[in-house]
């Protein structure tokens, strides 16, 4: 058998034993709320062992994270650099607008657990990796700042923690409503408005 091989039968096993994990997590949260999702309701749900979570993930919220950055990718052309802020505020909503894509494939309830206070995956001043969307959104600022075709009326610190506010505050208001809002409607409403306000 070649190491290829057994390779990809490795990556397949940890994956589904991945997905095994995250598919407690989401029952979990389901049934019984935040507040019950410990490491160990979560292996005995999975039907596996703390040490197998521990390989895969370091705490419950970096389980949460995980299945939260590592959205689809969204297609690359649209974040070329822009010729104008017009051209820029439509690709940020973009990005937003995968996220709402992917923040409602993963449900409402999942989504309630994670935008929970107690996750500390979600305290920016204390986790050094930023969620996927606004890492991507800043650097491609950056980058259309640095080649002069996009000005900031704002420190770009501040342009991503209001863009993060936003979005948090749709997630919330989805998720209060229990779904039954235009997510993509405000989000693309607000996100327009605010980047209206600070693109030139």
């Amino acid at each position: 058998m070649s190491e290829k091989t057994e390779l990809s039968r490795q990556q397949q096993k940890s994956k589904a034993t991945k997905e095994k994990i995250f598919q407690a997590a989401k029952v979990i949260l389901k049934k019984k709320g935040y507040e019950e999702l410990s490491i160990k309701n979560i292996c005995e749900e999975a039907g596996v062992s703390n040490g197998s979570f521990y390989h895969h993930f370091k705490t419950k919220d970096d389980l949460l994270s995980y299945y939260i950055e590592e959205q689809p990718n969204i297609n690359p052309d649209i974040l070329e650099l822009p010729v104008n802020a017009a051209e820029a505020k439509d690709a940020i909503i973009r990005v937003y607008l995968n996220y709402v894509a992917y923040c409602k494939e993963l449900g409402v309830e999942f989504m309630a657990g994670y935008y929970d206070t107690k996750n500390q995956a979600l305290n920016v001043a204390i986790r050094t990796e930023r969620p996927y969307p606004i890492v991507t959104v800043q650097h491609y600022v950056e980058k259309a700042m640095e080649a002069g075709t996009l000005r900031l009326t704002e420190g770009i610190e501040e342009f991503t923690t209001d863009i993060r506010m936003i979005v948090i505050g749709n997630v919330f208001e989805w998720c209060l409503r229990n779904g039954e809002v235009d997510f993509e409607g405000n989000m693309t409403r607000s996100l327009g408005r605010y980047l209206e306000s600070v693109l030139l």
